[in-house]
């Protein structure tokens, strides 16, 4: 699934590509991309001679910022965008066309067919689902360490599932938590609540730093993710931990294990990242 690095990939390159252009009409071929509104024809027609103002990001969402409304997008596994000739032949699994004015076309494609989208009145977007109960943005100069310390350490919850979930803090997927935690130097079995101080610290630090450092080289390319333009990210290529099971830790040198934790594949160097077991004092705090 794209990430907030690969998500804020795609807003940039839609922004160079589509802003300012005019919806002619509308094409959806897969209606079930469409959550809201339950009128399939009525998203049609509501979206005719809407121009594109601005494409912004919440968390893994898009938001389509048009003259009177917002479209909020979810890309999901595998939920791409491209923009077309009008006259290109139309590829496998494209199930939702943007005709513009100017003859070209914005094309959503999704293999998986997991991707969604709601269309809202300007304005209201924030204040329903799926926007509504999201957490604090980590590239936000709202994402402060008082603020982050707030809503993770006094939970009993392990680290990972914590940082997992998007009511908390938006956008840091499976890679991301794992690279950040190994930056940190912690066990992703950690109570949060154990953590001390200077290990939010460095958490808070490690967090924003991987998330820049990856959107700087377009976002990571596991599996199919590419960007507006069809070109694929970089930051596979810096990972530290993630998908390095059986390898040399580039740290100690020592091998990187993968178990699961909170239902997800992770990836830990045992020796980097020990696992302390109870809860921790804090004596530096009191």
């Amino acid at each position: 699934m794209p990430e907030l690095p690969e998500v804020e990939t795609v807003k940039r390159t839609l922004n160079e590509l589509i802003t300012g252009k005019t919806i002619d009409h509308v094409k959806v071929r897969l209606p079930r991309i469409i959550q809201k509104p339950d009128d399939i024809q009525q998203f049609e027609i509501l979206l005719q001679g809407q121009i594109i103002e601005t494409i912004e990001r919440r968390g893994k969402f898009l938001r389509f910022v048009l003259s009177d409304y917002v479209m909020v997008s979810h890309l999901r596994m595998e939920g791409r965008y491209g923009l077309y000739a009008g006259d290109d032949p139309l590829e496998p699994h494209t199930h939702v066309l943007f005709r513009f004015t100017d003859g070209s076309e914005l094309r959503y494609k999704d293999v998986r067919q997991f991707g969604t989208m709601h269309l809202f009145p300007k304005g209201e977007e924030l204040q329903q689902a799926p926007l509504v109960k999201l957490g604090l943005e980590p590239l936000d100069e709202a994402f402060t360490f008082e603020a982050f310390r707030n809503v993770i350490a006094h939970r009993s919850t392990k680290i990972k599932p914590l940082l997992l979930n998007q009511a908390y803090i938006v956008g840091i997927g499976n890679i991301y938590v794992d690279e950040s935690l190994f930056l940190a130097r912690i066990h992703p079995e950690r109570e949060a609540s154990s953590l001390t101080k200077k290990e939010l610290m460095l958490l808070h630090e490690a967090i924003i730093r991987t998330l820049q450092d990856s959107v700087e080289v377009g976002g990571s390319s596991i599996k199919s993710y590419v960007n507006g333009q069809g070109e694929i990210g970089l930051f596979q290529h810096q990972l530290n931990i993630y998908g390095r099971q059986s390898q040399p830790c580039k740290s100690c040198g020592n091998e990187i294990v993968k178990t699961v934790v909170g239902g997800r594949g992770t990836h830990i160097c045992l020796t980097c990242q020990p696992l302390k077991r109870g809860r921790t004092t804090k004596k530096s705090e009191k």
